[in-house]
């Protein structure tokens, strides 16, 4: 059943994922949303005005904040992070704090109020390192060496995870924690192939791939994964628990992934390879048979018609040429 009188703290709400899922939750709960705008899909959109959200300009390093918010609520999504390889190569110190102290902030925020029926904490799929395939959420997690700056965001991600669960041992904390696999859809800004890809094929611009291309992802519709966790959110058998969320179906290579985002966009952008200058994950494709069994929950979006929905989204809602701006 979906939650209803429920008091749910997302933070990093305003971001797409949070925003989707807000829709489906703000009807029947009262939501609050606790951002920096770094990624903003909720500013100027009818969800921001809607009398059940409440929307906090601030940042999850501020404990006392935290604390704050987190009074009376019976949910928190934490998915607040420094993410995206551009960003974490910025600052891997501030990805280390953010993700690290941030993390563990709303989890003792959330231990204290004494009030909360499910905490999801946000991990990430690079845990399982450079070559993932068909990994389980029990396959030994991979990193690569101390100095690798790519790793930096994984190791913090994991970190969290591990606090996560040393939360919920220990003191009870109804945690959970999700690792999502190349999530996209209408309504994501910032960074991202798909992102890059779409807003320059309709602005008629060079498709820029970094290596040759023949790196591998599955990726999965943001509708799919609000339905794991709007699940998750819901049912008992999640808690303590780790789930995979994604699409083992739609797997594609960043080449075909370009090829395909140019047909549907019918575009005559170019398709252009420029060298690597970060190490990159080759593969990675999840097992979600854990959250089939426990969550009794199937991706359903297959990736074309996933990718048609998003580039109409970005054609209809937004001028073309901003959009290019901020890829």
């Amino acid at each position: 059943m979906p939650l209803s009188g429920k008091k749910i703290l997302m933070t990093g709400g305003a971001g797409f994922i949070g925003t989707t899922l807000a829709r489906r939750l703000v009807e029947e709960n009262e939501i609050v949303i606790l951002d920096n705008l770094h990624r903003d899909s909720l500013t100027g959109t009818d969800l921001a005005q809607h009398t059940n959200l409440r929307f906090v300009q601030g940042d999850v390093l501020d404990l006392a904040l935290l604390r704050e918010l987190s009074e009376r609520a019976t949910h928190v999504i934490h998915m607040a992070a420094i993410a995206g390889v551009d960003k974490v190569l910025e600052s891997r110190v501030r990805t280390m704090r953010v993700n690290l102290i941030g993390t563990y902030n709303v989890l003792e925020a959330a231990h204290e109020a004494g009030t909360i029926e499910r905490l999801v904490d946000f991990s990430t799929s690079e845990v399982f390192g450079t070559h993932a395939y068909k990994v389980e959420e029990t396959h030994v997690t991979s990193q690569g060496s101390v100095g690798e700056a790519r790793w930096t965001y994984a190791v913090s991600k994991l970190a969290g995870e591990y606090l996560a669960h040393s939360y919920f041992d220990e003191f009870g904390l109804p945690a959970v924690s999700v690792r999502p696999f190349n999530v996209y859809g209408p309504g994501q800004v910032g960074s991202g192939a798909i992102h890059h890809f779409t807003v320059r094929a309709l602005a008629g611009e060079q498709l820029v791939i970094h290596g040759d291309g023949s790196q591998i992802r599955a990726w999965c519709y943001v509708d799919d994964i609000v339905e794991a966790l709007l699940k998750i959110l819901d049912r008992d058998e999640a808690v303590g628990e780790v789930f995979n969320i994604g699409n083992p179906r739609s797997v594609v290579t960043v080449f075909d992934l370009a090829a395909r985002i140019k047909r549907l966009a019918g575009s005559d952008s170019e398709i252009v390879f420029k060298p690597l200058h970060y190490t990159d994950v080759e593969m990675r494709i999840p097992n979600v048979d854990k959250a089939r069994k426990l969550l009794e929950w199937e991706p359903r979006v297959d990736l074309d018609d996933g990718l048609a929905r998003t580039i109409g989204w970005y054609r209809e809602r937004r001028p073309v040429q901003s959009l290019a701006s901020q890829a």
